[in-house]
Parts: structure tokens; sequence; C-alpha cells
């Protein structure tokens, strides 16, 4: 029988919620299950709710589904946000001191969501109530009070200070469960031993909190229907978490300069490429990566093109309102063709708007960045490994065109922890095009000479006899200023040129990938690939052939590519994060074809599968309207 569950852990912002996650997912990794985890968290230091969520599989999974099989609470808020959400059979472990409390004495539940409650659990809730609901649908309750096994450990083990040790509630939850799950002991420890590594008290303590915790879990609660035993591993498998994909693919690439600000959903990159500055990628390929901190967004941009500008590979990495701040400077680095990465986080806006949530909004504004006409590329990954790939493409692209490039990530794939097939650095190819590193004297060079290809080589400062101007004006070949109307014509056919160069050069699959052409087929961009890929193979076990379409040059649109790959799909489904359907707008721009149905969300909350197969039987059964718009998640 296969093994698949979904395990979810909440508390207040603060609690450990995420450390408890990771020492789950090491554990069920550990023993050969693939993982697919994502952090839901509010923008608050703490107190507010937090949850992790976290799938376990011993088949390729890469999405979470709407159901949950085993749920842990810390706190009220979490039961009232996820009682209804635990399958039968399921089970909820919960602080057994907080069974009366209502939702009124939660303050951190707001207005609207306290007025859902009442409708659903009666005028003044309580968790009771909730539990009641849950047991009634079929699950489980498994009450412990965290307070009480503190002091019993403290009593058994004389160590008094234990007692009051309340950021201990992660590892207790998560000790619990998988006693209930019946995993083995050891597991579990080795797990905590490798996330508290470099605190070896701490982590002894923990280990002691979760034997007694394990052994109290199985004596009391052997009846679970659900287990967790050792399967076979998939070789050259690891465990990441996102934004560690396009980190170590900049490492690997050569990547050698990253100034950035920080901003959620992005510095979580920046601040793993800097705790890891000198990595040995292989052999002679030493990984040396200068991060620094700037004062603002302006200055993160400025201070990437001045790198590239001496021949260094370099990088930016922010969200929306960031990238915002760089939009002039993206056009300075268009007008003087110098080759930058722009690793976009995307979350949800306008304006702050949800800062530690997801979504697709910024496809359009990427693509018109930057005031008047200059090349870019727009490019999109799907998943943790494809960003690893896709990093190093990025840089390619650049050099090869000498143009800037936006990388779009988004918040879903920032923080997602998944299982996926080793990173190979063999597979990383480094083309830094027409880069110059001599030149001989008298050589009269011009960085902007027109050539058949209309890509010049490109000097580097302080290359002997390589002298070159920069300005934000138009220019002459060699740099100098001008505004001769037949100049101008020449420099902006020049540069604008580089887009027809781009589709006929970068090959079709890594313009858009194709999973199988159907009379039905969705086209996408970007995170909602997994839980699309996930959604059609439930869908196979019911005989329903979905076709999918993953774009990933979105500028220039690869309109020739999509035109021969659905020049015989009767139905298109356009699946993304956003209100408008943005990649939509840009099919019926380029291939004069209007989406028949739209699978659209934007609550800041990401897709699940089970969302997007429920919404394709809507459309098999023609109950769908040609708009449907996904709500799940607290």
């Amino acid at each position: 029988m296969s093994t698949d569950i979904s395990w979810l852990i909440g508390g207040p912002q603060g609690s450990g919620v995420e450390s408890a996650a990771n020492i789950f997912s090491k554990a069920c990794a550990s023993m050969g299950y693939h993982i697919f985890g994502k952090r839901e968290f509010y923008s608050n230091i703490k107190g507010e709710h937090s949850y992790f969520t976290v799938r376990v599989s011993d088949s390729i999974i890469r999405s979470n589904v709407d159901n949950v099989t085993l749920m842990v609470a810390f706190d009220a808020e979490t039961i009232f946000r996820h009682y209804s959400e635990i399958i039968q059979n399921g089970a909820i472990i919960y602080d057994s001191d907080l069974v009366q409390t209502s939702a009124d004495e939660v303050h951190t539940i707001d207005a609207p969501y306290k007025s859902r409650l009442a409708k659903h659990l009666g005028p003044k809730p309580t968790i009771q109530n909730a539990l009641d609901f849950a047991k009634n649908n079929g699950a489980k309750l498994y009450p412990i009070s965290f307070k009480t096994i503190l002091s019993n450990m403290a009593d058994e083990t004389n160590n008094p200070r234990i007692k009051g040790m309340a950021r201990m509630y992660n590892v207790l939850g998560v000790s619990v469960s998988l006693g209930i799950l019946k995993m083995p002991p050891k597991t579990l420890l080795d797990a905590i031993g490798s996330i508290f590594a470099k605190k070896q008290a701490i982590a002894d303590l923990n280990k002691n909190a979760a034997t007694y915790s394990y052994n109290y879990a199985t004596a009391k609660f052997p009846d679970f229907a659900f287990t967790l035993n050792p399967t076979s591993k998939s070789q050259n498998t690891i465990l990441v978490q996102g934004y560690q994909g396009t980190a170590l693919g900049k490492m690997a690439c050569g990547c050698r300069f990253q100034p950035y600000y920080p901003i959620t959903p992005a510095s979580d990159e920046s601040v793993f490429l800097e705790s890891n500055e000198i990595v040995n990628v292989k052999d002679d390929r030493p990984g040396s990566t200068i991060v620094v901190q700037t004062e603002d967004e302006i200055s993160a941009i400025g201070m990437t093109i001045g790198g590239a500008l001496t021949g260094t590979r370099s990088a930016t990495c922010t969200s929306g309102p960031g990238f915002s701040l760089m939009a002039e400077a993206l056009g300075w680095a268009g007008i003087n063709e110098v080759p930058i990465v722009v690793t976009l986080y995307q979350r949800s806006g306008p304006s702050t708007g949800l800062p530690t949530r997801h979504g697709q909004d910024d496809l359009l504004f990427a693509i018109h960045a930057g005031h008047g006409e200059f090349p870019k590329i727009v490019y999109a990954s799907g998943d943790v490994e494809e960003s690893f790939y896709d990093t190093a493409r990025c840089f390619n692209y650049s050099e090869q065109y000498q143009l800037p490039v936006i990388h779009m990530m988004d918040k879903f794939l920032a923080s997602s922890v998944v299982t996926c097939k080793r990173f190979d650095v063999d597979k990383i190819k480094i083309n830094r095009g027409k880069l110059l590193e001599k030149l001989e004297p008298g050589a009269n060079y011009k960085r902007f000479a027109f050539t058949d290809d209309n890509l010049s080589p490109r000097s580097k400062l302080g290359l002997e006899n390589g002298i070159f101007w920069n300005t934000g004006d138009e220019s002459d070949e060699a740099g100098h200023i001008t505004e001769d109307p037949e100049m101008r014509i020449k420099m902006m056919d020049k540069r604008q040129s580089k887009l027809d160069y781009v589709l006929k050069t970068i090959p079709d699959d890594e313009q858009a990938v194709s999973f199988g052409i159907e009379e039905i087929s969705i086209i996408s961009w970007g995170s909602p690939k997994g839980p699309i890929l996930d959604a059609i193979d439930l869908l196979k076990k019911e005989n329903i052939k979905i076709g999918f379409i993953q774009v990933k040059l979105l500028h220039p649109f690869p309109k020739d590519r999509l035109g021969y790959l659905f020049k015989n799909v009767k139905t298109i489904i356009d699946v993304e994060s956003n209100h408008v359907g943005q990649l939509g707008e840009l099919i019926k721009q380029n291939l004069q074809r209007t989406p028949n149905y739209y699978i659209l969300k934007y609550t800041g909350r990401t897709m699940t599968s089970t969302e997007i197969y429920d919404s394709i039987k809507n459309i098999i059964a023609n109950k769908a309207k040609a708009r449907q718009v996904l709500t799940h998640g607290a």
C-alpha cells in the first residue's frame, strides 16, 4: 500500500514552527520518502499565526494538497484555522489546556475570520466546538499537555529549568507526531542532531525531550491508522530549501558579486550566499561570491551594473517593491548593453500588499519595466531543481546577448522544502559571449560597434587598449553622446534586433516545455508547474488526458514555438497566481487566441494540486465558469 500523508504544524510566529518542520522533513527524507513542504506566515516578527505543511510520499510529489492527515497545534489559533481540513481517520494533536478557549479570546484572529467561524461552529465558537466538528468528520483527537510533559521531564531528569521552556513545544510536537506514526526513533534523533549540529548542548536537550515525548505518544496513542516505515531511497536525492536552488546555481555558474537590499522573500537567497561565500564547486572552480548589503535597491542594482562592467558575473535579487526602484537603472543597463541578472522573487502586491505571501503579480511589470524601449529577457523557473540550472542559463543569456535578464521566481518556490535530484554541476556550461581578454595596441576599440549579429565585442574596466565610454544618453559606436537621428535609428535597431536573435538562437525546449499535447491543454508559467503535474497524474488514473505547456521564456514571447504546440489544441486553460491572467494577456497579444478557461488564485496562498484537479473536473463536466478563482488556505 502506498504512503501519502500531509502533516501540518502551527503556532505563533517565533515559536519554532519552521525548526519543527525541518526536523520532520529531514527525518522522513532520511527514510527514503519524497517531501514537499511549504511555510505560511504573517508579516509579523512574533505572535501571528504561522504554519508549515509537509507532504510525505513514497512516490514523487511536486505539490501540497488541501487536506491534512495529522496536525500538531501549539495554540488555539492553529485549531481554529485548520480544524476543517483533517481527513477521515486523520488526527489532531493539541494542547489539552486549550479546549475551553473561545475565538474571542484569540486576539490575533481577525474579525472577518471570526465571523466565518461563528457561522460554521455557532455564535460563540470554542476550541471544543472545532474539535467536535473534526471528530464528527472521522478525525481522531490526541490531547496532550505540553506543560505537563515538560514538568514530568524536569522531575525525571532532575533538570528544573526545563519546566518553563515553551520554546521546546516544537520538538515535543514533532516527536509525538513521529511516535504516533511509528517512525523508528533513531531517525528522529538523527534529524535533531543535524538541525542543531553546531549547538551540542541544545541538541542533547532536545534529544532528551524527543525521546520522552516519543515514548509517551507510542504508549498513549497506539491506534493511528497511518505509519511511516523505512522505504527504499532514490539515488542522488537531496532535501533542499527553495531559495537554495538559485543561490547554488549562482555559485556553480560563476556569479561572483551580489549586492542586495533586504526584502521578503528574496533576502534568504543572499543570506545563504553570504554564509557560504567560499565553496569548492569542483576542482579548480571555487565559488567565492562577494555579497554586499546596500542602503537601498537603487544602490544594489547600481553596484551590480558596476560589477558587470568589470567583467565579473554580477546579480542582485529582490521582490516587487524593490524591483520598482531598480527600473531606471535597468534602462541604463539596457542602453549600455550591460549583462546583469536580477532574480525577482514575486510576492503579492500592489505596494506592500501581502509582503510574506505568494503571488505571480509581476510578469507584465517585469516585461515592461524601465522607460523607453530596450531589450531584456524575462525567464521563469517552475520548480527548485529547475531554478538551479535556469540560473546558469540566465547568466549565459545575459552575457551572450549583452542585456539584462530578469529571472522570475516567487514566494512559493522560495519557501518550499522539497526532495529532488542532486544538482549536477557538470551540466552547468558557462558561455561568456564576446568578452575580450586582451586587445592589441592601436585596435581602435569601439564598445558598441556594429556587427553582423549586432553583438559587439565587450571590453571590461581596466583592460589595456579596451577603453570605452558609458552614459545614460544615446551614443555612437565608441560610446560618445550623440543626438544624430540616423545614428539613433542604427543604435535602436541594433539593440532591439537582439530580441529576434534571442528567439532564433535559444533552443525550443528552453523557450517552452511540452508535457504532452491534448485537445484540452493547460498553459502556465512558474510555480504552478508542480501542482499542475500532480493534478494531471490524478486525472490520468481516471483515463482523463490533459496536456500541459510550461512557458519559460516570457519575453521575448516565443509565439512561433507556442503557435506550433497549440495548433491542434481546442481548449486552452490558463493557470496562474494573479488576478488578470497575465500570461493569458500575452497569449491574446501574440497568438490572437483567448484562453477558454482561467484558473486563478490571488489570495496570497499557494495553489494545491487538489484545487487544480477539482477545477479541471468541473471544466470537463461543463460545470465551470470561464474564470475560476481558487480560495483554499488559511
